[in-house]
């Protein structure tokens, strides 16, 4: 595909399930679909590291380490979880800080068992006498430095490159509940997030048509579209920049990633999303204006939460950009997800939006058919 030329959306690909199937050679949406099962696998690896020993430990931080891959969108999306009312300092670093000590819990997530950096600070941190949960393959350098110095959870559950999100995730979710900072008490955060997957998948799956497929609605709509992604709280904007790393992985689409309340400080992009909303170019040239023009932008509203602030924002938008689409599945999962709705609402979203990239990727032609390769190192 030659530089400027915009791929068309195969939509007959979308609704032939044996169609996808063949040209998902690498078993992208088998992948996606697995979320709940690496949860549950995740929930289970960490019951068995002793997890719950951490119960008690009143620390004095929580150090979240960002290495390349899925532990950055997670520790922004734990943090927004954890919010204001956390009562200890929550800390993202690419590397164990310098004055990490036995007080302190750090938690790491990687897929790349060969990461000399991070198994450079899981040294430290353990050495200093810190707790250290660390999500990542069982071999390889990072597992030698948390040999015997920390809570190792293993991937269970074998996937392609670059789907290991719900199970940094679910190793967060399982720390911070272990520490009595969210989550606590009956029904099971973890389980019932499992479930909410699960359920999603099923709503995502191939041989769901179109018109009942969210995930495939969706991927119809982003078609030849910039992707505005805007959130209406911290959580919410923490999950679209995970579907922004989505769509730049799968789909080849670059995204705009924002709290909604902040478009005000992107001009041209609010401009052209309240053209798109109105539907007509008070600035187009009929002579000029299949020169240079930029694809149409998509806005997407992400919500989570259900209070009153969040749909006061909503409201707010809605009335601004009247062609803006708004995600939420927190109503979808009030009864079944209870007190964890937030966080079952915002994984759900995460998932719906990988499958969505991962449509789009394959309708069209973008994703070459063997998956998504692990990437080399520099």
């Amino acid at each position: 595909m030659s530089a400027g030329v915009i791929a068309l959306l195969d939509d007959a690909l979308l609704d032939d399930p044996a169609k996808l199937a063949e040209v998902d050679r690498g078993g992208l949406l088998r992948a996606a679909a697995g979320a709940g099962a690496q949860v549950r696998a995740t929930a289970e690896a960490a019951e068995e590291a002793g997890i719950e020993e951490l119960h008690g430990s009143s620390p004095r931080a929580l150090v979240l380490l960002t290495r390349p891959g899925a532990s950055t969108d997670t520790a922004r999306l734990v943090a927004a979880l954890l919010g204001a009312a956390c009562p200890i300092p929550v800390v993202a670093a690419e590397q164990a800080p310098s004055w990490i000590g036995p007080l302190d819990v750090v938690l790491a997530s990687t897929e790349d068992p060969g990461d000399r950096e991070l198994a450079i600070s899981i040294d430290l941190a353990a050495r200093r006498g810190a707790s250290v949960v660390l999500a990542a393959p069982d071999e390889g350098p990072v597992a030698a430095a948390a040999a015997g110095k920390a809570r190792l959870l293993p991937a269970r559950v074998p996937m392609p490159h670059g789907f290991a999100f719900p199970r940094a995730v679910a190793a967060a979710l399982a720390t911070v509940r272990a520490l009595g900072l969210f989550g606590t008490g009956e029904p099971d955060l973890l389980a019932v997030l499992a479930d909410a997957l699960d359920g999603e998948a099923e709503r995502d799956q191939p041989r769901a048509e179109s018109f009942v497929n969210p995930a495939k609605l969706l991927a119809q709509r982003l078609a030849g579209r910039t992707p505005l992604l805007w959130g209406t709280d911290p959580v919410a904007t923490a999950v679209a920049a995970h579907a922004g790393s989505a769509l730049a992985a799968h789909a080849g689409v670059v995204a705009d990633v924002c709290d909604v309340r902040a478009v005000v400080e992107r001009p041209a992009l609010r401009a052209a999303a309240l053209r798109e909303s109105s539907g007509t170019d008070i600035f187009a040239d009929p002579e000029f204006d299949e020169i240079g023009t930029a694809p149409p932008v998509r806005p997407l509203l992400f919500t989570v939460a259900e209070d009153e602030a969040t749909r006061q924002v909503s409201q707010a938008a809605e009335g601004t950009f009247t062609g803006i689409e708004v995600l939420s599945s927190a109503e979808e999962l009030t009864a079944q997800a209870g007190r964890h709705v937030g966080a079952c609402a915002a994984m759900v979203l995460a998932v719906r939006l990988e499958f969505a990239a991962i449509y789009l990727g394959l309708a069209t032609g973008v994703l070459g058919g063997e998956g998504t390769l692990a990437p080399s190192r520099v």
